[in-house]
C-alpha cells in the first residue's frame, strides 16, 4: 500500500488521527518531525535555531522523500511541509494526501491551552484574539497547498474517544474509496 500523508495546520489532529488510524488499519505511523529529530539528534526547534528555516525546509524535504519510499505507512507531516518546494505534488504522486481540515473554533480550542502553547513557541505569547488572527492569516497562506490534497477530511471532532473512533472509521472508508 502506498503511503498516506496527513497534512494540515497545527492542532488539526495529525498526531491524534495518525495514532488512531495507524491502530485501526494496522499501518506504521511516522511523524515526520520526530523522524527528523531522531536523524539529527536535536529538536525541530533546535534545528531551526541552528540552521534557520530555509535549511530546515531542505532537511524536511529530504526526509519526506526518504519516508515516502516506505510501504504501508501513515506519515504525519509538519504543518508547513506541503507548502514548500514541490512537496504537495510529490506527496500526491507517491501516495494519498489527506488534508485534516479543522474549523477555526476547533483549532482555537486545541491551541489556546497552556499545554499546547508550551509545545509551540510560535504561539506561546499570544492571547486568544491574537491567536485567532494568527491562525486565520496562516491558513489563508497555506490553503492553496492544503487544498491540493486528494482527500479533504473534517477533523473538527476529535475531542474524545467516541469522536476519534467515528472519525477514523469515516476516514478509513474514504481511503478505501480512493
Amino acid at each position: 500500500m502506498k503511503p498516506i500523508f496527513l497534512i494540515g495546520y497545527m492542532g488539526c489532529g495529525k498526531s491524534t488521527m495518525g495514532r488512531a488510524l495507524s491502530a485501526f488499519i494496522n499501518k506504521e505511523l511516522i511523524d515526520l518531525d520526530h523522524f527528523i529529530e531522531a536523524r539529527y539528534h536535536r529538536s525541530v526547534k533546535e534545528i531551526f535555531a541552528e540552521y534557520g528555516e530555509d535549511e530546515f525546509r531542505k532537511i524536511e524535504r529530504n526526509m519526506l522523500h526518504e519516508v515516502a519510499e516506505f510501504e504501508d505507512v501513515i506519515i504525519a507531516c509538519g504543518g508547513g511541509t506541503p507548502c514548500y518546494f514541490d512537496n504537495i505534488e510529490y506527496m500526491n504522486e507517491k501516495g494519498t494526501t489527506v488534508f485534516l481540515n479543522a474549523s477555526l473554533e476547533a483549532l482555537m480550542r486545541r491551541l489556546s491551552t497552556a499545554k499546547a502553547k508550551s509545545k509551540r513557541p510560535i504561539i506561546a505569547d499570544k492571547n486568544n484574539d491574537e491567536l485567532a488572527q494568527f491562525i486565520t492569516e496562516a491558513l489563508e497562506k497555506r490553503m492553496p497547498y492544503y487544498s491540493k490534497a486528494k482527500l479533504n477530511f473534517d477533523s473538527s471532532y476529535l475531542e474524545d474517544g467516541v469522536q476519534i473512533h467515528d472519525s477514523v472509521e469515516s476516514l478509513s472508508k474514504m481511503l478505501k474509496e480512493e
